[in-house]
């Protein structure tokens, strides 16, 4: 099969092969890949920012969707031809996460979804929603879960609400959608004219320049008249958490789930201690929470936002664009 192999750190590294097709043991699914989307914890997986202790040659990606091709023996969930997506934290069903439940990461402590046919366990995929193709449920498990389990699980968005979202990645748009959806008001930032423009016309109720205005914050506390919104979820770590605990009103929500400009948090306390807010770090969501969110995006027809659809014999080129942070939606690449 063909598959992306990365062979060194770096994303001159990441090259078309071809590689043996693994078979599914007893348990296991074969799915054939059609789409693979792109997150920033890829790129700083295939650069060695994030660590540099996976071992080598590995195929990268998290997220993924496709057709089952074969089933294993014991598999009673899927048969052959059934449309899926790949779960990201795959031993993660529901509840609260634990140490045991965060072990097995697709992609990461996995071989990815860059390849032409993967072999995932039967209880580690979700029915794709039957209004999205495989390209757009591609974009689904680690961006579109983060929002989901973010808003709707931790957050507890309800209608007549506040959501502030941040700049115009997918996990940012995905709660956009998904805050939409419930009924909650939305006010989004970016830097640029025209993205500003493009999130009015996807639903925003309020935009925001962050470049005009350093302290954002007080752009949405004027916006909201002073109390401040329910909740947002932070996608830049260091340069942002200030603006964002300080962005959410009394008894705020504001998830911790990127680390794109520092991991390094300054925390104000007296804001987060005075108006008890909850800072919550999180990665993605249970299976529970992506069929919740597979449920939602079809009841409710909602279509990912996607900037660019590659060939994957245009891996790096593809990577390379995730990681110039230009692109508005999801970055997705087709196994074709």
């Amino acid at each position: 099969m063909k598959a992306i192999q990365q062979v060194a750190f770096g994303l001159e590294s990441l090259q078309l092969k071809e590689i043996p097709t693994p078979t599914p043991g007893p348990g296991e699914v074969l799915v054939k890949i059609e789409a693979a989307a792109l997150n920033y914890l890829d790129v700083a997986l295939a650069t060695g920012t994030y660590s540099k202790e996976l071992p080598l040659p590995r195929i990268p990606t998290s997220d993924g969707a496709g057709v089952v091709e074969a089933i294993g023996d014991q598999v009673t969930k899927w048969q052959p031809g059934d449309r899926v997506a790949i779960h990201y934290n795959q031993l993660w069903q529901h509840g609260h996460a634990t140490a045991a439940t965060n072990h097995i990461r697709t992609g990461v402590s996995t071989p990815g979804l860059l390849a032409e046919y993967a072999v995932i366990p039967e209880y580690a995929l979700v029915r794709t929603p039957a209004n999205l193709t495989s390209v757009e449920a591609a974009t689904l498990p680690v961006a579109g879960v983060t929002a989901w389990t973010g808003l709707m699980g931790y957050a507890g968005i309800k209608a007549g609400q506040t959501v502030l979202t941040q700049g115009t990645g997918g996990v940012s748009l995905f709660a956009m959608q998904i805050a939409l959806a419930a009924g909650a008001k939305v006010i989004a930032t970016s830097s640029h004219p025209d993205k500003l423009k493009k999130l009015q016309e996807l639903g925003a109720h309020e935009v925001i320049d962050y470049k005009k205005y350093p302290n954002w914050y007080e752009e949405v506390k004027r916006i909201t008249g002073g109390e401040g919104v329910h909740a947002t979820l932070d996608i830049a770590g260091a340069a942002t958490i200030v603006n964002s605990v300080k962005s959410v009103g009394f008894n705020g929500f504001v998830g911790l789930v990127g680390f794109i400009e520092g991991a390094q948090l300054p925390i104000d306390l007296f804001t987060v201690v005075g108006s008890y807010i909850r800072l919550q770090g999180y990665s993605v969501g249970s299976l529970k929470s992506f069929q919740e969110l597979a449920a939602a995006v079809e009841v409710n027809n909602i279509h990912p936002v996607i900037d660019s659809i590659f060939p994957v014999s245009e891996a790096q080129e593809a990577f390379r664009y995730m990681g110039s942070g230009n692109y508005f939606g999801k970055v997705v690449i087709e196994m074709k």
